[in-house]
């Protein structure tokens, strides 16, 4: 029965090593990993719409009948003097006169490196990357077509959100025609990353003027700028590519070398698709009160395209009228989000452990609200998971006392019957009877206390909060690896003490591997994020200390006996 511990106990922690290593190597799936079920089968000219039309077009937006074609990319290249400018408290925006798109969103409140003070940039458009958000009109009153874009006029070529300003416009003008004019007005609004892109339609002609929306983000397939590869083999991919909600679930994802293979291409009330990336978000929010279309195409050139697509508003001769959409482009920050749209805040995705990562996120904040220090909030966490998990740790140590405290009856009754394991076994699970142990009071425990570790783990990787939170003394990056490689040797020492006060396992073999784990986790652990090592460390010296004063006492039980 003791083999059974040890060999339990050893594939617990062998089990936990291997999911943090797999979580930390593969934390970007490479296969879609979509929640949702609603990729439908498409039929025939469906098909061929998303992915095998050779029709070739100049630009890649969608045309009138068809919201999927896959188009040619020999577009102009938008120079600066092409582009208007625009800051905020925590936006800084180019938007490219031809078309009206995005094409810069840097965040000043974001560094893009820990040792930099440069702006964290997620849209951009130059040698380095292509990642922009475009809109425009399709439909029978298309500005935005197979044969070109428009052109817009500005009243000047940089504003700015001025002191006591809490709203800015940027109108974009453009004569349709003699008789209809558009203006496209993007609406900042202080401290905001939301931005509201709405059509203006004056529809001075003599017939309806009717046109849909689009919203689409284009991206290649470069690295996410904010995954630091410091960590060599074991640097942390997240996934990367894109989310959407749909009416089947409020979150469902899909990876870009999916896209080509099962493009999306659904119809939904609300809604909502985006481009994700470790810590940021771009998203195309459209009106919830309307059917949406939400596709994704790959182009010939490799581009990656999300696409929304809105319902169809028809101005009325000789009336006014609106049409229009939100774009995102900022941190993934869960409670901002979560008052966008439904389900947006799972982009800070916590993987199948988010009902404990969740609340366990909910406290750290509260408590990072009065201590204003994200490691001591850690620190103070582990404290109350430990206290959560006292009695039950109480209970695992005093069986690991207990066993250490048979332990040599254990050794002479594996010599007794060393050729005989039924007789051998049988005596073991006598004593334990006699002394009142169980043999698994020491693993189970540990087994329970896997899913908050784990979802410790995702909410210490995906939380922005913590991206550059610094700690004290050399840690400055709570995300990051420990730099002087400190944090993970202590981790390794405290779990080896950990060890000592644990009853040695009979078995030689068994005793090896043992003696070598504390050695393999350190070594894991050198690349594992400082704020994860940290809970590590105080959760072993907690460990100790109570493990260390149940022993003494048990023993001191059993010397007044004698």
């Amino acid at each position: 029965m003791i083999d059974f511990q040890r060999y339990l106990l050893i594939a617990a922690i062998a089990a936990l090593s291997f999911m943090l290593l797999v979580e930390w190597r593969n934390f970007e799936l490479p296969d879609s990993t979509t929640q949702s079920a609603a990729l439908k089968k498409q039929s025939p000219s469906e098909s061929d719409s998303t992915g095998t039309n050779d029709s070739p077009s100049s630009i890649d937006i969608p045309v009138a009948s068809e919201s999927t074609e896959v188009p040619e990319e020999n577009g102009p290249v938008v120079t600066d003097a092409d582009r208007i400018k625009i800051t905020t408290d925590v936006l800084n925006i180019e938007i490219a006169l031809q078309g009206g798109d995005v094409v810069y969103s840097a965040l000043p409140n974001f560094t893009a490196k820990l040792e930099s003070n440069d702006p964290f940039v997620v849209l951009s458009n130059n040698a380095e990357r292509t990642y922009v958000a475009q809109s425009g009109l399709i439909g029978k009153n298309a500005t935005d077509t197979a044969n070109g874009r428009p052109t817009f006029s500005t009243s000047a070529t940089r504003f700015s959100l001025q002191d006591g300003q809490d709203t800015l416009n940027v109108d974009l003008h453009y004569q349709y025609n003699q008789e209809v004019r558009l203006v496209k007005r993007f609406i900042f609004e202080r401290g905001k990353y939301l931005i509201n892109v709405e059509y203006l339609i004056d529809n001075g002609s003599s017939t309806d003027f009717q046109a849909k929306f689009f919203g689409q983000l284009k991206r290649d397939n470069s690295v996410d700028p904010s995954v630091d590869d410091k960590g060599g083999l074991f640097s942390m991919k997240p996934f990367m590519g894109v989310a959407y909600a749909n009416n089947e679930d409020l979150y469902s994802k899909l990876a870009f070398p999916k896209m080509k293979d099962k493009p999306l291409k659904e119809s939904v009330d609300g809604g909502w698709i985006g481009i994700s990336q470790h810590y940021f978000l771009s998203a195309w929010v459209p009106p919830q009160d309307q059917t949406n279309q939400l596709n994704t195409v790959v182009t010939k050139q490799g581009m990656n395209i999300a696409r929304m697509t809105g319902a169809e508003v028809s101005v009325p001769a000789g009336q006014q009228g609106k049409i229009g959409a939100s774009l995102y482009t900022g941190p993934k920050d869960q409670y901002r989000l979560e008052g966008i749209a439904p389900g947006l805040d799972l982009t800070v995705d916590y993987g199948w452990l988010w009902w404990i990562a969740q609340p366990l996120f909910w406290l750290l904040t509260k408590i990072h609200g009065f201590l204003g220090n994200w490691g001591w909030s850690i620190i103070a966490v582990t404290v109350l998971i430990k206290a959560a998990f006292f009695q039950l740790n109480a209970k695992a140590f005093t069986s690991m006392a207990n066993m250490r405290k048979v332990q040599p009856k254990l050794v002479d009754i594996k010599e007794r019957y060393a050729d005989d394991r039924q007789k051998q076994s049988q005596a073991m699970m006598e004593l334990y009877k006699k002394e009142k142990i169980n043999p698994l009071g020491g693993c189970l425990p540990m087994i329970v206390q896997m899913p908050v570790f784990i979802s410790l783990y995702w909410v210490l990787m995906e939380s922005i909060e913590l991206r550059h939170a610094p700690f004290m003394l050399w840690i400055n990056d709570l995300s990051a690896m420990d730099p002087y490689f400190i944090l993970p040797v202590v981790m390794g020492i405290s779990m080896f003490i950990q060890q000592k006060l644990n009853p040695p396992p009979p078995d030689p073999m068994q005793a090896k591997v043992m003696q070598w784990l504390p050695l393999i986790f350190t070594f894991f652990f050198l690349f594992f994020p400082a704020g994860l090592v940290l809970y590590w460390v105080v959760n072993n010296t907690l460990s100790i200390i109570q493990q260390y004063i149940i022993t003494k006492g048990i023993e001191k039980k059993e010397l007044a006996k004698t």
